[in-house]
């Protein structure tokens, strides 16, 4: 009869317990999976920024990609490639493989995600399909899941697009800007209210002291808690902002009086950022324009003297270029360039981190609705310029 030697018989007794070991991985049974619920019931959210790779370079980038310029985030392939691609799985000698996009997309059925096997395989209670295997501890996050669901609903491309672009930057603006103290309606509108210019009871108003976290300043502002007023008053003043700069001629009785800051308000405030259309509000026609701290204009016949200016392009402010300091604005009226950097809606008020400055920007530059004349200039002199290099973005 045959002998085995001691090293045969520990390879056969290694081979015994992998299969053994592999059978109770395949049974999918155990304590650490009994009240396992791989379900995903967060849903979807349009606003979280959802992209394939972990870096992706803006169109309008510099010639060596800024700070401002690189959107860095957790990329859906880095996902799949820490829980599907490992060296012992689907990296390795498990097929398919997951290295590129095109291997992915084979088990993603681009805006359904319930149709998509992918996204069957990471969320079914049927653990013997479930990967990565239930056995091997090693489950997606609910935060890694959200992202893979969000990638597919959003078409699963490889490259990220305005669709993607919007959302998440509306939302980014919406929180580090639109605080009680900020870019607020509330705070704005209250600004009128506390001035006098409204017909509002103590019972429509609130006050809200911010404290200055460094110097420990305090400062009170008025705000406008009556949604109802509050709207209508906020929305009138957009209306007529809109209808004046249409044509400063035929609407010139719809010059706003009401400003956003000093004269007409107690204290300064700045032009609410809470929706959509304010932020193209203050694309088209920037506050400085709508809040000067002198009367530019004297009407002949009343005699009232406003603080808003009739040309909407004679602004030395780009809304894009407050929010990133690598850029310098030019007027486009004048076409004559700031020779120092703004930044400070971020920096100062927000914080904003710059993958975020750098997925605002990408949004500004891809969206028809931001006017061409606010990112290229006239006649596409440009408008928009780095601060190291002097590149000018055209189009």
């Amino acid at each position: 009869m045959k002998r085995f030697s001691l090293m045969q018989a520990s390879v056969l007794f290694a081979g015994v317990l992998f299969m053994f070991a592999s059978l109770v991985q395949c049974r999918k049974t155990g304590d650490l999976i009994k009240n396992l619920d791989r379900s995903y019931t967060a849903g979807a959210d349009s606003t979280v920024f959802a992209s394939f790779s972990d870096n992706t370079t803006i169109a309008t980038a510099d010639v060596v990609p800024d700070v401002n310029d690189i959107i860095k985030v957790r990329g859906v392939q880095t996902i799949i490639h820490e829980y599907c691609n490992t060296g012992n799985c689907h990296g390795g000698r498990v097929k398919p493989t997951f290295d590129t996009y095109a291997d992915i997309m084979k088990y993603v059925s681009a805006g359904n995600p319930g149709g998509s096997k992918l996204w069957e395989y990471i969320t079914t209670n049927n653990f013997d399909k479930a990967m990565p295997p239930v056995n091997s501890n090693h489950e997606l996050p609910t935060t890694d899941k959200k992202l893979i669901y969000n990638w597919i609903l959003n078409g699963a491309k490889q490259t990220p697009d305005l669709a993607d672009f919007r959302p998440a930057a509306i939302r980014i603006i919406n929180d580090g800007c639109g605080s009680a103290n900020c870019h607020n309606q509330a705070t704005a509108t209250g600004g009128w209210a506390r001035k006098g210019l409204l017909s509002i009871t103590s019972a429509d108003t609130t006050m809200y002291t911010y404290t200055n976290p460094s110097t420990g300043a305090q400062s009170l502002y008025c705000l406008l808690t009556n949604t109802t007023i509050r709207d209508q008053v906020w929305n009138a003043y957009k209306d007529s902002v809109k209808k004046f700069y249409s044509d400063t001629v035929a609407f010139a009785s719809f010059r706003p009086y009401k400003t956003v800051s000093t004269p007409v308000s107690a204290s300064s405030t700045r032009g609410p950022l809470q929706t959509y259309d304010d932020i193209l509000m203050d694309i088209n026609y920037p506050k400085g324009l709508r809040a000067n701290s002198s009367v530019v204009y004297t009407d002949p016949v009343t005699l009232k003297g406003y603080y808003v200016r009739g040309n909407n392009l004679n602004s030395s402010s780009v809304f894009i270029s407050r929010v990133d300091s690598t850029l310098l604005p030019a007027n486009p009226f004048t076409g004559v360039y700031n020779t120092t950097q703004q930044g400070g809606m971020a920096y100062d008020d927000g914080g904003l981190k710059p993958s975020e400055v750098a997925l605002l920007k990408a949004w500004y530059f891809a969206d028809p609705n931001v006017p061409t004349v606010w990112k290229y200039g006239i006649n596409n002199a440009g408008i928009l310029k780095y601060r190291k290099t002097g590149k000018i973005i055209k189009l």
